[in-house]
């Protein structure tokens, strides 16, 4: 009698939310159901442990706020859709089963249009970890196969620790090729917020004349981290207007902003996988790039062997990259130059405004030359940079490498200081189009720099690897210009930090 009586309270305890979800295993504390997936299964089944659903979406059909639903190992072949949503401290929740690995494979599908493998379109609170997402590919005219799309009115997303590869156009350049692994596109009628990607792995993607990953138009507050990005066609990781993919939105927010990318990796970002599409002397592609977006925080991230390695570079006539922090960052052994600033030159005239570049360790990038046959330089500055602060980085160029170049006269207020330069070679600035050996006389051309130090090697761990550590003798260390915390940030490129005892070091490392 007692057990029936404890039966029945708890059935009645359970509530509204156990009658609609017969079949789920339920946790009467909190009215949550956990539902199961499995290639094994059947959409018929409850969708228990050992009756699970065939179908991520037939799961996803059922949930409710709070519900997680966890996929046995196995390649799932469907394109996933999300449309429930959660509440505040109540997510919905699909993710691998413990121990586990499902796949989300595109193989079978046939891509028409802009299609993506996994959609988030007008939802919010829902958090999906632990997939790989892969082997979407397509050589169709103005197509754009993606692994993941976010947008609308959709807010508090998760994505974690994906895996998101083979997304490819095939396409000709003629025929517009396009790919994204990650799509965020604001186009709702409030901002896409809360997003956040984190420890997932996105790489060998054919992305043609697009990025890897895209924020672009009404983003307001997004976090990238601890991801890895490599061996790509083009751009990693693009935070951007949305003059090209929302042309509609309203001006005053149509652009990501207030956003961090941090403790990523990139490297091997390159148009040159790809020399039948572009050309063997193509290197366009920036692994970070900040396009008309504001407010973002670029800090803790490794960059190398890529195209380019950040960019604070406009390609709009409407948004100027501005406000805008890169800081404690590696970035090496690049094609091309390690840090890019301003517009594409005689193509558009956003520019870049009131950015900062601190405390970011350069190492023998430009290993080729630019499109006009010149060297672009460690620190690129283009056309319309007005009011930005480049301060407290190390500069270990090429023998053969320029430290800072600036291509024309336009932009003002720019302030260039504290830097520690040093080449094997012959030390070179440009300024104005015009090239300069002699210290003092860059000094003078820029109007500014007389707190830098050239000529002193700084003593980095290892240039061979190489590790731009700085060894405790080193010349940078505890030799920097303090700005102020917001700037510099509370932790190194190591998350130990960054000012101790009142003293900050040059470069990344403190």
């Amino acid at each position: 009698m007692f057990t029936h009586l404890m039966t029945f309270l708890l059935l009645v305890g359970a509530g509204i939310g156990c009658s609609k979800s017969k079949g789920a295993t339920t946790s009467s504390e909190n009215n949550t159901n956990v539902w199961y997936v499995s290639a094994t299964g059947n959409d018929a089944n409850a969708g228990t442990i050992n009756a699970p659903f065939k179908s991520i979406n037939a799961a996803l059909s059922k949930v409710l706020s709070g519900d997680t639903v966890f996929v046995r190992a196995g390649t799932y072949y469907e394109q996933i859709s999300f449309t429930r949503s959660g509440l505040l401290d109540k997510n919905i929740t699909l993710k691998a089963y413990p121990g586990e690995r499902p796949v989300i494979d595109g193989s079978h599908l046939s891509v028409s249009g802009w299609m993506a493998m996994v959609t988030f379109s007008n939802v919010r609170f829902i958090s999906m970890e632990g997939f790989d997402i892969c082997n979407l590919s397509t050589a169709a005219f103005n197509a754009d196969p993606e692994g993941i799309l976010i947008n609308g009115n959709s807010h508090h997303i998760t994505i974690k620790d994906c895996n998101i590869y083979n997304i490819k156009s095939n396409a000709s350049l003629n025929d517009w090729r396009s790919a994204h692994a990650i799509l965020v596109i604001g186009n709702g009628t409030s901002a896409i917020t809360n997003l956040t990607i984190t420890g997932c792995t996105i790489h060998d993607t054919q992305t043609g004349t697009s990025e890897n990953v895209t924020l672009a138009g009404n983003i307001d507050g997004f976090v990238f981290s601890h991801n890895k990005v490599y061996d790509t066609e083009n751009i990693g990781i693009i935070v951007a207007g949305g003059d090209n993919l929302h042309p509609g939105g309203n001006v005053a927010t149509n652009y990501a902003r207030n956003g961090t990318i941090s403790d990523n990796e990139f490297h091997h970002n390159t148009m040159t996988r790809t020399p039948d599409v572009w050309g063997p002397d193509r290197y366009g592609a920036i692994s970070i790039y900040v396009c008309g977006g504001a407010g973002t925080i670029i800090e803790r991230n490794i960059v190398h062997d890529s195209d380019r390695g950040i960019g604070l570079v406009s390609e709009s006539n409407i948004y100027a990259t501005r406000t805008t922090i890169v800081r404690n960052n590696f970035v090496y052994n690049c094609w091309r130059t390690g840090i890019y600033m301003g517009d594409y030159l005689n193509y558009t005239k956003g520019g870049t405004k009131n950015c900062y570049v601190v405390n970011n360790t350069l190492y023998q990038n430009d290993r080729v030359v630019g499109a006009f046959g010149e060297i672009e330089g460690e620190i690129r500055l283009t056309e319309n940079c007005d009011s930005n602060v480049i301060r407290n980085n190390i500069v270990y160029a090429r023998p053969d490498d320029v430290f800072v170049h600036k291509y024309t006269a336009t932009g003002s207020h720019n302030v260039i200081d504290n830097n520690l330069y040093y080449t094997t070679g012959t030390a070179k600035w440009i300024w104005n189009g015009t090239a300069y050996t002699s210290y003092a006389d860059w000094k003078t051309a820029c109007g500014g720099d007389a707190g830098s130090t050239i000529g002193t090697d700084p003593l980095l761990v290892n240039t061979s690897l190489p590790d731009l550590h700085i060894q405790s003798s080193s010349p940078a260390k505890n030799t920097g210009i303090i700005i102020n915390t917001e700037i510099h940030g509370s932790m190194d490129i190591d998350g130990k930090p960054r000012i101790v005892n009142g003293k900050i070091s040059k470069g990344a490392q403190q």
